[in-house]
């Protein structure tokens, strides 16, 4: 009889396997995060204005850390789930001893994966390239990433639910993308935006999170003096807030509507 970590593992091999196979997928992964570096370079000189004393390199890594998730966990999961559901994989799947979390978190297993070493080594480049500075709370940046990739994980459940094939996935992900990129402060400042607006965009699903990585890393998410590790802590508990019940909402949203089988 199989472990459920047994059978996690199993899935996210064979997963895994695929995408390697995908060059499409593989390109997307690891080419896009290289791109944004060029992309990002004159946003990131243009937000320094808002960080006193922020060299722009450490602005840089820290928007890709939030941008890599977007692309190689939320994009290529949705794609993925797609995929998996037109041949029938998820289907039968559920005919075996895998439960329906299993099966999602085993299809998201290489994705993730890959996302956590590519910040890995982002942040490890960053450090000797740009010779950055220690994160004022490495425990937030890291609670930020963890629940951006978990929250997206979700997310690339629920855009399956829209998403008929694996071509059209690049247009069902493109408005989370897009208000992902755009209103959670990545590439523009939050206060810089009318009041009413930035007050939507900080309830966005990831901005929480995004938020939590550069709270983490300068004290400061922009919107607040910078703190030290103890007072980030105060500013960062209506953040961990709403983004756990984001976190939970996407959860519950794809427990109730995934779809196992394509339609007919």
């Amino acid at each position: 009889m199989t472990t459920a970590t047994s059978r996690l593992l199993s899935l996210g091999r064979a997963e895994t396997t695929l995408l390697l196979r995908n060059r499409t997928a593989l390109f997307t992964a690891l080419a896009l995060p290289v791109l944004m570096v060029v992309a990002l370079a004159e946003p990131m000189k243009q937000q320094a204005d808002h960080y006193p004393g922020v060299p722009t390199g450490a602005l840089l890594v820290t928007g890709l850390l939030g941008l890599i998730p977007m692309f190689v966990v939320y994009y290529n999961l949705t794609a993925a789930y797609v995929a998996r559901r037109g041949e029938l994989v998820l289907k039968r799947l559920r005919t075996g001893e895998a439960r329906d979390l299993e099966i999602l978190a085993g299809t998201a297993v290489p994705s993730v994966a890959l996302a956590l070493l590519l910040s890995v080594v982002l942040c490890g480049t960053g450090a000797v390239a740009l010779d950055l500075s220690m994160p004022v709370n490495p425990l937030l940046v890291l609670a930020g990433l963890t629940l951006s990739i978990v929250l997206l994980v979700g997310l690339a459940a629920l855009s399956s639910v829209i998403t008929r094939t694996v071509e059209s996935a690049g247009l069902t992900t493109l408005p989370v993308l897009l208000l992902s990129q755009f209103g959670s402060g990545l590439l523009i400042p939050l206060d810089t935006m009318p009041d009413q607006l930035a007050a939507v965009f900080r309830a966005l699903p990831t901005t929480p999170a995004q938020q939590l990585i550069r709270l983490g890393w300068f004290g400061t998410d922009g919107t607040a003096p910078a703190t030290d590790f103890v007072g980030s802590w105060s500013d960062a508990l209506p953040l961990l807030a709403l983004a756990l019940a984001w976190t939970a909402a996407a959860g519950w949203a794809t427990d109730r509507w995934f779809r196992w089988e394509p339609r007919r």
